[in-house]
């Protein structure tokens, strides 16, 4: 992957950010090809009983795991443990099953807080100041977080916007949470599994070009990786098609899936919060109680992260399911029905849940192999 720098101007700074020049399609043609649009629509597969059982994909991927932590199972002679601050959750567990135990990563925003409107503490910048690398997902996602880096890291650290360096203006999504006439867009890539994907492989080679003797190590992971995000793919695509299609459409109290919902043929029709973040106004819920009553939805969806007495009401008045478990940087914890603390078990869940109160089923979800593949993440250093 090429990297140049560019200098933070609009900041008066001298402070470098790195972006990649590398397009999708590109990335990781080793094994299997990167759609060039991860935003085109997905083909479903037809499943069977038996393709729900573990899959090869599952195996190979565990196999290769095992394959790289036998390779290397200690750090080797000459590698640079590297120091790294992220923002959230999702983002914070990507870099976790890509550099492992090689790194010590930092997750600055906490998870079940509104990332939108976190604001660093005085004293985060103890962690920018001795960060070799700080990654933001940017596109005005944590902007009070990235002014702070930008004063208090060192002079040869490297602040990556990783959303950034993913795509470009032209296929920047404005919506009902983000309207254009704001300027700034939908920042939710990592709800797509493969814009995920070139968050991994931007966090595989930097950590690689920062620490060659670990080149190897990192890459495994992101095989791995590569992996099981193909797999998750097929099985959302899968899962959707069993949603009557009259109810593929997503409205929620906060838009997290801008970048998810074309890929897999849902239509989002709205969002419930404001782009302010504030409650609805008596006529927005007028509006949607009359949308939904002529849409005949059965099922609206909230948030853990954004509790609404409002939505509930929406939902009571308009005579649909209202349910409050969707999530977008608020990761599964490790207890019960939940299972792992993941990004990949994030998306299952969701999935799960859509498609259960939209009238599908979610047996293809089950296939899916959710565990970090640096194992559990419970040594990760956050706020």
């Amino acid at each position: 992957m090429r990297f140049f720098a560019r200098l933070c101007l609009g900041l008066g700074l001298s402070t470098a950010l790195i972006v990649t020049q590398l397009p999708f399609g590109v990335m990781a043609a080793q094994q299997q090809t990167i759609p060039s649009d991860p935003q085109s629509p997905c083909v479903p597969t037809v499943v069977s009983a038996a393709t729900i059982s573990p899959t090869v994909d599952q195996m190979a991927a565990t196999a290769t795991t095992t394959a790289a932590s036998t390779l290397l199972a200690t750090a080797p002679a000459g590698s640079k443990h590297l120091y790294i601050v992220t923002t959230v959750a999702p983002i914070t567990n990507i870099a976790w099953n890509i550099g492992g135990d090689r790194v010590t990563i930092h997750g600055l925003i906490p998870e079940g807080v509104d990332s939108h409107t976190f604001e660093p503490k005085p004293s985060d910048s103890v962690y920018m100041a001795k960060a070799d690398m700080i990654f933001v997902n940017g596109l005005h996602l944590e902007d009070p977080t990235l002014r702070l880096a930008t004063v208090t890291m060192s002079k040869g650290a490297i602040l990556t916007e990783l959303a950034s360096t993913t795509i470009t203006e032209k296929n920047w999504v404005f919506d009902f949470s983000f309207p254009k006439d704001r300027g700034d867009p939908n920042p939710h890539l990592w709800m797509n599994p493969f814009y995920a994907l070139h968050y991994a492989s931007i966090f595989r080679d930097m950590f690689s070009q920062a620490d060659p003797a670990n080149a190897a190590f990192y890459a495994a992971n992101y095989n791995t990786f590569q992996s099981r995000i193909f797999a998750l793919d097929q099985a959302i695509c899968n899962t959707i098609q069993t949603i009557p299609e009259a109810n593929r459409k997503l409205l929620t109290y906060h838009d997290s899936f801008a970048y998810f919902a074309p890929h897999y043929g849902l239509q989002v029709i709205g969002a419930i919060q404001p782009s302010d973040f504030s409650e609805p106004s008596a006529q927005d819920v007028a509006n949607l109680i009359t949308q939904l009553k002529t849409e005949k939805l059965p099922a609206i969806f909230g948030s853990e992260v954004f509790p609404s007495k409002i939505i509930d009401q929406i939902g009571q008045d308009a005579g649909v399911k209202y349910v409050s478990t969707l999530a977008d940087d608020d990761l599964p914890n490790q207890q019960q029905d939940r299972l792992h603390h993941s990004y990949l078990q994030l998306l299952v869940n969701d999935v799960t849940t859509m498609a259960t109160a939209l009238g599908g089923t979610a047996d293809a979800m089950k296939a899916i192999d959710t565990a970090n593949i640096t194992g559990a993440d419970d040594s990760l250093l956050t706020n």
